[in-house]
C-alpha cells in the first residue's frame, strides 16, 4: 500500500494534495496549479504506479458472490481513476460462480497516476478531476453496497493521488434503509485521450 507523505503547508496548500511517494517539487506544481486561476489546471506529468491487492469484504449487510464483487470493485476503480486495463478478478472463494459467499473476496491489479517531476518517456498528462460515490454514481451502487464504499475508502482509496476528501457516508449494519453514501474527493488522473475525427483524410 503506498505510504503518505506528511508535509507542513499552509493549511489551504495542505488540503491540495494528499498523496503517497511524492516529492516536495511535485507537491508544489500540483497545488500551485490546481489554486490558480479557481482551480483551473493545465494538464501535469505523472507517472502510473502499480498495485496488488487482495480485497475480502467484511460487511454484515450484503452478501456477495466472488465475481459479483470483482465486478463492483472494478466499477469503484474506474470511478476513482484507475488505469483502463486494470483486472479485478475472483478470489479462492469456497461458492461456485454467481453464488453468495460470506467470505468474498477479490485479487486486485490496477495502476493509479502519481506526480511526476518534468517529462520523460513514460509520463502521461494528468489533471485533478472530482469524484462523487452516492447512490447510482456510479450506475449500479445501491445502498447495500455502503459498507463496500465504506472499506473501499479505507483500504483502496489511499493508493490514489487524492485532495479534498469528504466522507459522509452512514452504514446502518443489517439494513439499507437509514444508510447513505456520501462519498466526494479530488482524485489525480489521466488526461483522457482526445478521440479521432471520423472518416479523417490524410
Amino acid at each position: 500500500m503506498t505510504r503518505r507523505t506528511s508535509l507542513h503547508l499552509p493549511a489551504r496548500t495542505a488540503r491540495c494534495l494528499r498523496s503517497g511517494a511524492v516529492s516536495l517539487a511535485g507537491v508544489f506544481l500540483l497545488c500551485t496549479a490546481s489554486l490558480a486561476d479557481g482551480g483551473a489546471a493545465q494538464p501535469l506529468p505523472g507517472t502510473w504506479q502499480s498495485h496488488k491487492y487482495t480485497f475480502q469484504f467484511m460487511g454484515f449487510t450484503s452478501t456477495y458472490s466472488c465475481d459479483g464483487l470483482a465486478d463492483k470493485l472494478r466499477k469503484l476503480l474506474l470511478a476513482a481513476g484507475a488505469r483502463p486495463d486494470l483486472k479485478s478478478e475472483p478470489g479462492a472463494c469456497a461458492s461456485g460462480f454467481g453464488r453468495p459467499d460470506k467470505f468474498a473476496r477479490a485479487d486486485l491489479t490496477f495502476s493509479t497516476l502519481v506526480p511526476a517531476e518534468g517529462g520523460g518517456a513514460h509520463t502521461v498528462m494528468g489533471n485533478w478531476r472530482s469524484v462523487v460515490f452516492a447512490h447510482h454514481s456510479p450506475r449500479d451502487l445501491g445502498l447495500g453496497d455502503c459498507e463496500l464504499v465504506e472499506q473501499f475508502r479505507s483500504q483502496l482509496l489511499p493508493m490514489f493521488t487524492t485532495s479534498n476528501i469528504v466522507n459522509h457516508t452512514t452504514c446502518i449494519p443489517y439494513q439499507e434503509s437509514g444508510s447513505t453514501i456520501d462519498l466526494q474527493f479530488d482524485a489525480f488522473s489521466a488526461v483522457p485521450a482526445k478521440k479521432r475525427p471520423a472518416g479523417g483524410g490524410g
